[in-house]
């Protein structure tokens, strides 16, 4: 039988064995892999929807940047319209931000007209965070929202023994 005749040279190698030795370290690390922290400034709640337009026809109710704070958040955590709507309306219901959220159509529909920066590659593992002002939603890593803020990183001492 063809499938019997290398058998005995098959599993050459043994299987890699990984122990984990540091429990406390490991189990903190995976609890850091759902950690999000969101930034909303306070001129976001006036720019969200979008000022009163000259053209004929029914006017837009949410701003560019509305559609754009929703879609680089879909991008980012890799989700589907339906469930980017449902994402930003429990961001803002955990926030108590009375804000309506576009629907999946409007969001599709007026994707076609933004261009939006590409997310950072997910191949990082440092923390990130998501800070949503008047321009738009923005994913900082770590320390790169403090450096834009006060224009210094601020770095803690840790002595060496």
């Amino acid at each position: 039988m063809p499938f019997k005749h290398n058998a005995n040279r098959k599993h050459k190698f043994g299987k890699t064995k990984y122990k984990v030795t540091n429990w406390s370290a490991y189990n903190e690390s995976l609890r850091r892999r759902g950690d999000i922290t969101i930034w909303v400034a306070a001129s976001v709640a006036t720019a969200w929807f979008a000022p009163a337009g000259k053209r004929r026809g029914r006017p837009c109710i949410f701003s560019e940047l509305a559609i754009e704070t929703c879609l680089i958040a879909r991008s980012v955590f890799g989700l589907a319209l339906r469930q980017t709507q449902g994402f930003m309306r429990s961001i803002f219901g955990l926030m108590k931000l009375a804000l309506p959220v576009p629907d999946c159509s409007t969001l599709s529909r007026r994707a076609g007209g933004l261009k939006l920066s590409p997310p950072k590659s997910k191949g990082a593992r440092a923390p990130a965070t998501l800070v949503i002002d008047s321009t738009g939603l923005k994913v900082f890593g770590a320390g790169e929202w403090q450096k834009t803020k006060h224009g210094t990183k601020q770095k803690r001492f840790c002595p060496k023994f």
